[in-house]
């Protein structure tokens, strides 16, 4: 997005995109540590962090950020199994540890890992089906297969697993319309949708998606706002501007949205005042969001 905006196709002089707001609202974050929403937050900090930190990259401002005191942080995070934590203290689970790999690959520093101890918890992760549990009591997910997967190409480990197998459980969860669930039967949603077609791009298996039909079940999540939906009869949320447009654009299908009505929902849910983004005008902003709405 540039901060000059062009017109839209209605004529209408779109909202500026809010840089230095956003720069000053994530790292404000920083700061926050005796509010309320941090206080309760704690459990997904790891990722938390990784979506500042993803921010203030993207928008040119990565050395504004405490990299290193962020990187001997992430560490601390770590358990004995190789996997690590939301938070120091908490058990270790496949979403933390890829968003732990993501800040150290952004920050430079994996040399900090070992990357076979790493690789070794995720692989011992991964069931006789070819899906992946997030921790060890066993709740089954397409989200943990993309990160298992994503995880392990980060770290140049994929051959520590299954990933035929894996493969083959991604693919039993595609449904008649395209689209992907969370495990076989489980109905299409855009979240699901783009960790599925994710791991098959990291496995160079691609080729098995029914790209038409997918691509026709993405594009109707555009409602006439512009902003996009995760599933049918949902508000539009800024976050599947992500999940959405980067399934399109791994199909090849980006050219089936009105990405100028799209790129205007996104800035009209920026915060003018404290900067942020919200899922949707008019709702409060959050780093979850802000990320989402910045890439």
């Amino acid at each position: 997005m540039e901060a000059s905006a062009a017109r839209s196709s209605e004529g209408v002089e779109p909202p500026p995109f809010l840089i230095e707001k956003h720069r000053k609202y994530v790292l404000a974050l920083q700061s926050k540590t005796d509010a309320f929403e941090y206080v309760v937050t704690e459990f997904l900090r790891m990722s938390g962090v990784y979506w500042g930190l993803t921010t203030m990259h993207l928008l040119s401002a990565g050395d504004q950020m405490d990299t290193e005191k962020i990187a001997e942080w992430v560490v601390k995070c770590q358990h004995e199994s190789g996997g690590f934590g939301g938070s120091v203290g908490h058990d270790a689970h496949l979403l933390y540890t890829l968003s732990a790999v993501q800040i150290l690959a952004l920050l430079d520093r994996l040399d900090l890992l070992d990357y076979d101890k790493v690789a070794g918890y995720v692989a011992s992760l991964q069931q006789a089906d070819g899906s992946f549990a997030g921790d060890e009591w066993g709740e089954i997910d397409t989200r943990f297969s993309y990160c298992a997967l994503s995880c392990l190409s980060l770290l140049g480990r994929k051959d520590q697993i299954n990933v035929d197998k894996a493969v083959d459980f991604v693919l039993a969860c595609m449904n008649f319309d395209g689209g992907f669930g969370c495990a076989p039967g489980a109905e299409s949603h855009g979240g699901q949708i783009f960790c599925c077609v994710g791991a098959l791009a990291i496995a160079d298996a691609l080729h098995h998606i029914r790209a038409d039909e997918l691509g026709w079940w993405l594009c109707e999540r555009q409602l006439p706002g512009g902003g996009l939906n995760g599933r049918p009869e949902k508000l539009p949320d800024v976050c599947y501007s992500w999940w959405i447009l980067s399934s399109l654009a791994m199909i090849r299908r980006l050219d089936w949205i009105d990405a100028e009505q799209l790129r205007l929902f996104i800035l009209k849910a920026q915060d003018e005042i404290k900067g942020g983004i919200a899922d949707r005008p008019g709702d409060e902003a959050d780093v979850f969001h802000t990320f989402f709405g910045v890439c």
